[in-house]
């Protein structure tokens, strides 16, 4: 991480000239500008940069859908402001000369752009710290690497591509080494950037890995999330191969975005471990009654794509029953740890998720269970996917519907909110009801 005092230090010896502004937009992609470095210093470290409010009202591919009250031709596609976080400062080693800085959302009255996934974040937080509580995150992402740039898989319709491993290198230390250079390259460009680099291993679908982070405040690990998705496909392609973050890229195995949460005192001491039964607290006990009780209200947050629900399959490791139990893998939530270390991990996102969204979303739901103390059901042991129980949503239409039609999701996270993702579901399954894909054609152009 960089200090402002570095940041003036570093422009001054030549060793830094740009600054990258960075915010994350509905799809959870880093957006914003490159700032020349001495004008970072004179004019955007006081009075931020500015971007088109459309950032929040677009499908993936950029086009400007009318619907959402933010943003629109009737209101003129006004700007936004970008107000730097100065704390998030950081270098950004993969790119020569470059330093970077996390950016809030503001209105022409300097008011926080109350849709935006940072803010999302940041207003349950502020509810969290009024309740003299913090929470303490970390995401574990898996990706499939392919050995074909991302010209190329985009010219190849993403079709036959190779991957980096053509077998299943889960835990393989010889299928690590095969792209080796390419994650020593991703582990030593994000320690660079001031995350803290666990490990990495191999996982079952074909070329797919997992680098692991040290855990940290709610808002630091989804900054990090955020800056290490952007990063991580960039080095990829400095090194002519790419890799991809889809929840369902075949019909192998997908990639999750496992997140694990936990909530402590401001002390830092733990509050969730307790005798009150299965190693929890009663406070522990009612955080994740809370997360079990809203799981399918906030599925929309855990998986916000077409995509995301194809992922659900019965003995893939991605869950299907709304169960929790102590390491179990099984369930949609899985108890781990013990003590200070004592954390609930949420398996439904998948690697497409918005970090700021999915953790907003726990965040909620846990003071939601500890506010009016709900009860959690009997711990579950044996085989989840076995059972008759309430289940993931299956399709991002149940899940859109659950969200929209819920109260509960209205008074936690406002109107606004609500209205704003659920039309952002709604562009994505209307786009795709359009859609003639591969599919389709595979089963209907001479056989019927």
């Amino acid at each position: 991480m960089l200090s402002l005092d570095d940041l003036r230090r570093e422009i001054e010896a030549g060793r830094i000239d740009t600054v990258v502004v960075g915010i994350t937009d509905m799809q959870g992609r880093m957006q914003g500008k490159r700032i020349h470095a001495p004008f970072f210093l004179a004019d955007t470290l006081a009075h931020g940069t500015e971007g088109c409010n459309y950032l929040l009202a677009v499908d993936i591919d950029m086009n400007t859908v009318q619907g959402y009250d933010v943003s629109s031709w009737e209101t003129g596609y006004a700007d936004m402001a970008m107000a730097v976080d100065i704390n998030t400062l950081r270098y950004l080693p993969w790119h020569e000369g470059t330093a970077m800085v996390v950016a809030d959302l503001l209105d022409h009255h300097k008011n926080p752009i109350t849709v935006s996934p940072r803010q999302i974040l940041k207003k349950q937080l502020d509810r969290l710290d009024k309740a003299g509580m913090v929470a303490m995150c970390g995401t574990e992402l898996e990706f499939i690497v392919f050995k074909d740039t991302y010209e190329e898989a985009w010219n190849k319709s993403y079709n036959d591509l190779t991957p980096a491993n053509q077998y299943n290198v889960d835990y393989s230390l010889t299928g690590t080494a095969r792209v080796e250079k390419l994650l020593r390259a991703i582990r030593l460009g994000m320690a660079g950037a001031g995350l803290v680099v666990e490990s990495v291993k191999g996982e079952c679908n074909f070329g797919q890995h997992e680098i692991a982070f040290r855990y940290a405040d709610a808002l630091t690990t989804c900054d990090n999330h955020s800056i290490y998705k952007m990063g991580a496909k960039e080095i990829a392609s400095q090194q002519d191969c790419s890799l991809t973050f889809m929840a369902k890229f075949n019909e192998k195995e997908g990639s999750s975005c496992h997140i694990h949460l936990s909530f402590r005192d401001k002390a830092g001491n733990a509050i969730m471990a307790g005798d009150a039964g299965d190693g929890m607290s009663e406070l522990g006990r009612n955080y994740l009654a809370g997360v079990q009780a809203h799981l399918r209200e906030l599925s929309l947050l855990f998986a916000p794509n077409i995509n995301s629900y194809k992922r659900y399959q019965p003995g893939t490791f991605a869950p299907t029953a709304i169960k929790w139990g102590r390491d179990n893998r099984t369930c949609a939530l899985r108890l781990v740890g013990e003590g200070l270390g004592l954390r609930v991990e949420n398996r439904v996102p998948g690697g497409d998720a918005n970090p700021y969204l999915a953790v907003a979303g726990m965040v909620a739901a846990g003071l939601d269970g500890i506010e009016n103390k709900l009860a959690l059901e009997p711990i579950f042991t044996g085989n989840a996917y076995a059972l008759e129980t309430s289940r993931v949503p299956t399709s991002l239409q149940e899940a859109r519907d659950i969200w929209a039609n819920s109260q509960w999701v209205r008074d936690t996270f406002g109107a606004d909110v609500q209205k704003h993702y659920a039309h952002m579901a709604d562009t994505e399954i209307d786009a795709y009801s359009r859609a003639v894909t591969d599919w389709e054609r595979f089963r209907s152009f001479e056989r019927m």
